[in-house]
């Protein structure tokens, strides 16, 4: 496992709960992107570390999409609940 080279961003407030919940879920990033790609929403390995480490904004579409992917709600990922 690689380690963040730069610390959290402030660009969303998703990215370290959407990883958080890959990770409880065993996932890695790789199957992410393909479920994301199932599911309409085209973003490369990049794109999703970006995102992960908050220095990527996130768009409605790919929160909903990441919502329903880890099984969790959009709440959930804003740090609502």
């Amino acid at each position: 496992m690689r380690l963040r080279k730069q610390s959290l961003g402030d660009r969303n407030l998703v990215g370290a709960r959407v990883e958080a919940a890959r990770k409880k879920k065993g996932m890695k990033q790789k199957e992410l992107l393909a479920q994301l790609q199932v599911n309409g929403v085209d973003m490369n390995a990049s794109g999703l570390s970006k995102l992960e480490g908050q220095i990527r904004f996130v768009t409605d579409i790919e929160l909903v999409a990441l919502a329903d992917i880890l099984e969790v709600s959009v709440d959930y990922l804003l740090g609502r609940e």
